[in-house]
């Protein structure tokens, strides 16, 4: 390693600082499980090099280069022979190869490098164009907190077990929470994508005025958002156990379903993690012994109607995708 000393998250009231190499241990500690969520994945790496520390700035994609910290598509120059990668293809067309991690030591490279955060696409090297991942991300909004996504979350889970499906919980690491369901990897990024829109619709129902699909942020309330985007090509959610660039150095840390309503986000951090790893091991371990079919979710997805929803800004027109304007700056709504 170089600059091992360097520190990455200052000391806070409550927490110890961390420095380079206390990240690198921290991932190593926890091995198994970020192996668990980023094997023969793509993933995109979040890097802070210089620390997350006051007055640094995450570069955005309006303005990639106006951070200190950035997102990394493809794999860095220099990447030492073990690191493997994969291709993949943008909405635009445009490929790149990603890393690729097939074992600790490549997260251990990354995070010599910066990275503090691993953003993993919901597929494998051998299939990069068919999902075998459903994630369900409940996204606070303005007026509500971790206790209305968890609200959300396990009102999810209950129209899951109708399904027959599985599905395994995390927080995010800030104040959402994110379910995860392994599917077939038989569909396409916009099936799943459907998905998701269908368990937003059907949460909308079940618990009127307190979920919302809305897109456009000015219609969306005091509300917890179902991000359905999150599931289109090239959009990625933190993987559990990715550390996250707020203070303290919360993780995002993979929940018994039990445990949910009892804790908070920030009981997960990086100087608590490994202890709590050691205790009870991987919670997520079993999310790779059933992989479930995703038609019943596109049955209701069809049974809702089957109206698509915007996609983010940056895509191009998508098929079947309904008027991509903010409703305040339609001209032509009447509603």
């Amino acid at each position: 390693m170089s600059s091992a000393d360097r520190v990455i998250f200052p000391a806070t009231e409550h927490t110890p600082e961390h420095t380079k190499l206390d990240i690198v241990n921290y991932y190593v500690a926890v091995g198994d499980g970020i192996m668990r969520a980023l094997r023969r994945r793509p993933t995109t790496l979040e890097r802070w090099p210089g620390g997350v520390l006051p007055g640094m700035v995450l570069a955005t994609r309006e303005d990639p280069r106006g951070g200190d910290a950035f997102f990394q598509k493809r794999v860095p120059k220099g990447a030492p022979q073990y690191v493997e990668t994969a291709r993949i293809a943008f909405p635009s067309g445009r490929t790149a190869d990603e890393i690729c991690p097939t074992e600790i030591a490549v997260v251990a490279w990354c995070a010599q490098m910066g990275a503090i955060t691993f953003h993993p696409w919901p597929v494998r090297s051998a299939d990069v164009d068919h999902p075998d991942e459903l994630r369900l991300d409940f996204d606070p909004q303005p007026g509500t907190d971790f206790a209305d996504a968890v609200r959300a979350a396990t009102a999810a889970r209950e129209l899951l077990d109708d399904l027959g499906y599985v599905g395994f919980p995390k927080t995010s690491g800030g104040r959402g929470v994110h379910v995860y369901v392994r599917i077939e990897p038989r569909w396409t990024f916009t099936d799943v994508r459907h998905a998701a829109i269908a368990v937003g619709r059907e949460l909308e129902r079940r618990l009127p005025g307190e979920v919302t699909t809305r897109w456009w942020k000015e219609e969306r309330g005091e509300r917890i958002f179902v991000d359905y985007n999150q599931n289109a090509r090239d959009r990625t959610i933190a993987s559990a156990y990715s550390i996250r660039p707020k203070p303290g150095a919360p993780v995002s840390a993979p929940l018994t379903w039990d445990e949910l309503s009892r804790v908070q986000p920030e009981d997960f951090t990086v100087a608590t993690m490994p202890a709590r790893f050691t205790e009870v091991g991987d919670l997520h371990a079993g999310i790779d012994d059933a992989a479930h079919s995703l038609q019943p979710l596109l049955d209701l997805y069809a049974e809702q109607g089957g109206d698509d929803m915007p996609y983010p800004p940056d895509y191009p027109k998508m098929p079947g995708e309904p008027k991509r304007v903010q409703p305040s700056r339609d001209r032509d709504r009447h509603d």
